[in-house]
């Protein structure tokens, strides 16, 4: 071990150093805020108690009262799709509604002999509530019956999302259907009336779930059953709170159908992980001889203060996502900031108040031998840390190469939209798709909607030969299965029409194709009559969404990266930590992305997950997880280098700084990770293949920047650098504000000698 002779002052490293080193020039002492917080909720802690319960009590009626709910409104102004739609509502009323498909299918005769009951059936269709047309499959006009005559459809426009009518619409839809059922065809759902036939109950119990495996990690990893249950009850009730505050702001505000499960899995992942690094620490405190009430006020003016940057590290990168310039992915964001900020808010409040009613007997029941932080010099992790600096290269390059591997996938990733097709075959939605793909072929469930807007003036002679040349057109694309002709609207205004791929919604050849029309077949149909034309529909508007974010990645990527490089900068004032979080986030990240590639896309395991087939990235998966797990990774980051950094302040010792740093927050950083991948994993038992893509990637990136990447990675770096890990030059550091995260004005941390001994 090197001695502790530290850098000379105002040199390479950025400073002084020693045990006073982060306090010099710092200017006038900040008042303490969180220390005195923690020691009231301590002191006061059925108060505290009491006034979360009338705060989720008068959140949760609140709620209720406003009767908000979530729907996928996704505004892409000015594209094809977006501008064709408002066209069509313009001149259609029906066109501005959402498209519910009623799919039936007879077992051998004609659906001709069922003309009767389906006739009853669309009149009953007709004459449900926000119902605004409905379409007739044996219509001589528009006919929707398949060549064998035994399948068709039934389209039905709402004026409102009907997931947001409930099961009573759900109920009304299929009393409604009654003598399409009575005539003995198989009749299902699909389109828009998708979620309204949803199961639930899957997702009602995977934060259960996750509950029972957080409560396992706890009680093998700390051994104490109050130290195990008390981040979980503190992280539920907070996040509760949470989505109670996000459904009142649903009711004027729209967010996407995700929403709420988002900001559930991070608030409770995060709320777990907050609360569980302030109870190991006032454990430790306490074990150390300290008094409970001062031992709760240092962890929240030391750890809670951590946690604090921690949680608006993860609430700016979600936050960030606005720069897409989508709103509904920006919002997505926002609701997930709604779970960190009641879960930061419970950990230095609850967690105290919880912590202080247990006193000394924290640790009086257990399972096994009690440990709170670890920390002593000759313990299991410090030899690891100890094998880490002494051949920090070859730990180095082993963890590149693992993660390099696992980011292969990522080169072949491509983004769309995740169809009906893939959900299991048990919902009503998948054999609605299947039975649409069968009788009709596969690209009649994505078909593309053609929009010309004419000319003022022009004849009907014109209009009518310009209809037939450009269906033609349409027609003679490549990859076109059918293209329906085009007609005049009522008004006169539009032509409209109907292009079925040959291919469905989620393969790249549709993609390819709406493209091909967008940029060459309508242009070159049109070309010279003065008309416009538009390619819209749900299936363009996911090509559009899909490419819009494409696009607009790399400035999301740039501003998050962005804002975890200045939030290092400024809480360790080191240059090169700054950087090498960046980077090390980046192939982390990557890593995460080749897994969620590999399962999803190629489909090594998704049928343990319910997928039933092969599909795309859906579109906006990697923008949300790529802001989570910069978020989150920082959590890590924050929580490793702030021990590290409160080493080096002590002795001056770099190489000592960093194994004891490691020391002592290697369980806990391991059990959290453990703990947060836990919750994450539970949500893929999700009705929705989006929660699975999340849940699976988001799972992967936690358990890799948390092992690979925050125990191996940087101590590895830190060990490479030397004491320049902490070199900033003297301009900047004269810049930059100070910045103070494990200080409050409280004491010096306990020495880590004292820590309770390993297990």
């Amino acid at each position: 071990m090197r001695s502790s002779s530290g850098p000379g002052p105002g040199n390479l490293y950025g400073g002084p150093t020693g045990r006073h080193a982060g306090r010099q020039g710092a200017g006038p002492r900040r008042r303490a805020v969180l220390g005195p917080t923690g020691a009231a909720c301590a002191r006061h802690p059925w108060a505290v108690f009491a006034a979360w319960v009338v705060a989720l009590v008068a959140t949760l009626g609140v709620s209720h009262l406003a009767g908000g709910g979530y729907s996928d409104n996704v505004n892409l102004g000015h594209t094809q799709a977006y501008t064709g739609l408002q066209l069509l509502k313009a001149s259609d009323r029906a066109a501005s509604g959402y498209a519910g498909t009623v799919v039936f299918r007879s077992a051998n005769a004609p659906l001709t002999a069922d003309a009767t009951a389906v006739g009853e059936a669309v009149g009953a269709l007709a004459r449900l509530p926000h119902v605004v047309s409905v379409s007739d499959p044996l219509s001589p006009q528009h006919p929707a019956v398949s060549a064998d005559g035994l399948t068709a459809y039934i389209t039905v426009h709402t004026d409102v999302v009907p997931q947001t009518l409930g099961a009573p619409f759900g109920a009304r839809l299929r009393s409604a259907t009654q003598s399409l059922r009575t005539a003995h065809l198989d009749v299902q759902f699909g389109g828009a009336f998708d979620q309204v036939f949803r199961p639930k109950a899957a997702d009602a119990g995977s934060e259960l779930i996750g509950f029972v495996v957080a409560l396992v990690v706890l009680l093998v990893g700390f051994g104490s059953v109050a130290g195990a249950g008390l981040p979980l009850v503190t992280a539920l009730f907070s996040v509760l709170v949470g989505l109670s505050v996000l459904g009142i702001c649903s009711s004027v505000a729209t967010f996407g159908t995700a929403s709420p499960t988002l900001a559930l899995m991070i608030g409770l992942g995060v709320g777990i992980d907050y609360a569980v690094f302030l109870t190991t620490r006032f454990r430790q405190r306490v074990a150390d001889g300290a008094e409970p009430i001062a031992a709760a006020a240092e962890c929240a003016s030391s750890s809670g203060r951590a946690v604090v940057v921690a949680g608006c590290t993860v609430s700016v990168a979600m936050l960030g996502l606005f720069v897409s310039g989508i709103s509904f992915i920006g919002m997505l964001g926002l609701a997930a900031v709604f779970g960190v900020v009641t879960a930061v808010a419970g950990a230095v409040t609850l967690v105290p108040a919880a912590l202080g009613l247990l006193g000394r007997n924290v640790d009086r029941l257990h399972v096994r031998a009690p440990v709170a932080e670890s920390g002593r010099d000759g313990d299991g992790w410090h030899r690891y840390a100890d094998a880490v600096g002494r051949k920090p290269w070859v730990f180095l390059a082993a963890g590149l190469v693992l993660l390099g591997t696992l980011a292969v996938p990522l080169l072949s990733i491509r983004l769309g939209h995740v169809d009906d097709g893939a959900d299991p075959a048990s919902y009503t939605d998948k054999q609605a798709y299947d039975m649409v793909a069968q009788g009709f072929g596969p690209g009649a469930n994505g078909p593309l909607t053609v929009v010309v807007d004419l000319p003022p003036g022009i004849s009907a002679a014109k209009a009518g030969s310009l209809a037939s040349s450009t269906t033609e057109a349409l027609a003679a694309a490549p990859d076109v299965a059918r293209a329906i002709p085009l007609v005049r609207t009522t008004d006169g205004r539009l032509l409209v029409g109907t292009v079925v791929p040959a291919s469905s919604p989620q393969q790249q050849a549709t993609t390819t194709l709406f493209n091909r029309l967008v940029g060459t077949t309508l242009p070159g149909a049109l070309r010279g009559s003065g008309a416009a034309g538009y390619v819209s529909g749900a299936t363009a508007s996911y090509v559009q969404f899909a490419s819009a974010l494409r696009s607009r990645l790399p400035l999301v990527v740039m501003v998050v990266v962005a804002t975890a490089f200045l939030l290092v900068l400024l809480a360790f004032r080191s240059l090169l930590l700054a950087l090498k979080a960046a980077v090390l986030n980046l192939v982390s990240i990557s890593a995460a992305y080749g897994v969620l590639v590999a399962v999803f896309q190629w489909g090594w395991g998704r049928s343990l997950l319910g997928v039933s087939e092969n599909v795309p990235i859906e579109s906006y998966v990697p923008v949300i997880m790529f802001a989570i797990v910069f978020g989150l990774s920082m959590d890590y980051e924050i929580f490793l280098l702030t021990r590290v950094k409160e080493h080096w302040d002590a002795t001056g010792d770099h190489h000592l700084a960093v194994a004891r740093g490691l020391s002592s927050t290697g369980r806990v950083i391991t059990c959290a990770a453990l703990i947060m991948a836990s919750v994450f994993t539970a949500f893929v038992g999700s009705t929705e293949v989006v929660i699975k893509m999340l849940a699976v990637g988001l799972a992967s990136s936690v358990v890799l920047d948390a092992t690979v990447v925050r125990l191996l990675l940087v101590p590895a770096v830190m060990y490479i650098l030397g004491p320049a890990s902490w070199w900033l030059p003297g301009w900047l550091d004269r810049l930059l504000p100070r910045v103070a995260i494990e200080r409050d004005g409280s004491p010096e941390p306990a020495s880590p000698e004292g820590a309770l001994p390993g297990p």
